[in-house]
């Protein structure tokens, strides 16, 4: 699709930036990373050009430097919380990020298990760990914490937890998700560093909301929309504005925790080196946005997709009216409707024309697709061999898939698996395309068409089954449905 952010540039820029803020203090860094770091898909959409994995790529760029500090909550483990987007447990996700991050040869220091108060699972974690020859270390809560900053900044809170021994000048803290403690793993090595005569630094990378851009812009509207279960909200930052009279946005949470941060740095080093929260970030992507209007309508594009996302939760059930209500104020803000976006209004026109469930696909060049459902495959199964017999210049008349051979699948599916729905999902079309494939030069061209799928837009009048979301996912298709269950 259309590029709108150079990749490259924020590669480099964002290296040596950090680079510069670990000599600010004395060759020590904590570097608190928030946002996903393998596949961080909602940059890659509201930043066209941006790669799901540019801050691995650019952290290997500091490869040499840098050592990682996986954190993991002892109240997460005891929960047996879990990764709602892996559906694994988040002790699992530490040695799988562990692994991950080793797989790419980069230094992964030890696990820190925080709020760490007995928990018997953590326990058993740790022993875990230590069975598997992996560093391990532990913080305990400390009670008003993050307000009593005269207990936290002393020997009974930061000094009773363990100190996590580190060899490099950069240390990234990082978690399998939000609310695991690293900002008080970063701060407590502060105070213990400290205390060994090392003034070492902190810094937050994170990438939205993106500070340099203004509070309106699309593409922090659609930060807004993609935490509305959050309830996170993008201010202007009045430390940045009253320190410097510069605007710079940050979020409510950043913002509100400063004034306690700052009492916790002077606790610390009898002084705070930041006069603002944005003053701790390192975040430079804005910097590297080389098409703003390609990254507007991109991130229209994804408050929309946000606001079906949401809809879609709504409608299996799942209390979540402050979410979508949320959106909607949203989509005033930025100006659009659900008619912003192409395929929405094209797959609902489809099924007026129709009769049926239908869907419909926006091609690299602008082109619509469009399909609907009948007596053998699903819409968004018709719609993936219209759009690879567009693209492969085969007939739109044409049967790929000749009914003999459907009908067989549908009895497998009916009769022997005790299915209720008798028409082809998409992963069903795509083995039977491969099958075909052997001995037909078509089936052939068309297969050969579903790389270029990736980064199309597709919309269902219908909310599609697991297997066809998860199918649209790995081509790479930007996937939304109306909050409609199938009868």
């Amino acid at each position: 699709m259309k590029i709108g952010f150079d990749n490259e540039k924020y590669l480099k820029i964002q290296s040596e930036h950090i680079r510069e803020r670990i000599a600010q203090f004395d060759g020590k860094l904590y570097l608190e990373l928030g946002g996903k770091l393998f596949d961080d898909h909602h940059a890659s959409r509201v930043l066209p050009g941006f790669k799901p994995d540019s801050k691995l790529r650019m952290l290997a760029q500091l490869r040499d430097q840098l050592e990682i500090v996986i954190v993991v909550s002892a109240e997460d483990i005891e929960k047996n919380k879990v990764r709602a987007d892996l559906g694994i447990t988040y002790d699992e996700d530490v040695l799988r990020l562990r692994e991950e991050f080793m797989d790419r040869d980069f230094m992964v220091g030890s696990v820190v298990i925080t709020h760490y108060n007995g928990q018997n699972a953590a326990d058993q974690f740790r022993h875990r760990l230590e069975r598997m020859g992996i560093k391990s270390y532990v913080h305990y809560l400390i009670d008003g914490y993050p307000h009593n900053v005269e207990l936290i900044a002393s020997d009974e809170g930061f000094g009773k937890n363990d100190y996590v021994e580190t060899s490099r000048e950069l240390v990234i803290i990082t978690a399998p998700g939000p609310g695991s403690g690293k900002m008080a793993v970063c701060l407590s090595q502060l105070y213990n560093e400290n205390k060994r005569g090392i003034r070492a630094g902190y810094a937050k990378f994170e990438t939205f909301p993106v500070w340099n851009l203004p509070l309106k812009h699309p593409v922090n509207i659609a930060y807004e929309a993609a935490t509305a279960d959050l309830n996170d909200v993008n201010m202007i930052d009045p430390f940045h504005l009253e320190a410097y009279d510069k605007t710079a946005i940050n979020y409510n949470r950043d913002i509100e925790i400063f004034p306690v941060l700052n009492a916790l740095f002077e606790g610390i080093y009898g002084e705070n080196p930041y006069k603002s929260p944005t003053d701790m970030g390192v975040n430079m992507v804005g910097f590297c946005i080389s098409d703003d209007e390609v990254c507007c309508n991109a991130s229209r594009d994804e408050i929309i997709r946000r606001y079906y996302a949401a809809t879609n939760k709504m409608a299996d059930g799942i209390d979540n009216e402050r979410e979508v209500n949320k959106i909607l104020m949203l989509f005033s803000q930025a100006k659009i409707t659900t008619a912003y976006r192409r395929v929405t209004v094209a797959a609902q026109a489809k099924q007026e024309l129709s009769g049926h469930t239908s869907s419909a696909m926006e091609l690299e060049d602008g082109t619509i697709i469009t399909a609907k459902s009948s007596p053998l495959l699903g819409c968004s199964a018709a719609l993936l061999l219209n759009a690879t017999k567009h693209l492969a210049n085969i007939d739109h008349e044409a049967k790929l898939i000749p009914q003999s051979l459907i009908e067989p699948i549908q009895k497998t599916k009916i009769e022997y698996l005790g299915g209720r729905n008798p028409r082809l999902h998409t992963d069903e079309v795509l083995v039977a395309l491969s099958v075909l494939s052997k001995d037909d030069e078509q089936c052939r061209q068309a297969l050969s068409q579903l790389p270029k799928l990736r980064g199309c837009q597709v919309h269902s009048t219908v909310m599609l089954s697991e297997v066809d979301r998860k199918i649209f996912k790995k081509l790479g298709c930007g996937l939304t449905c109306d909050p409609v269950k199938k009868k």
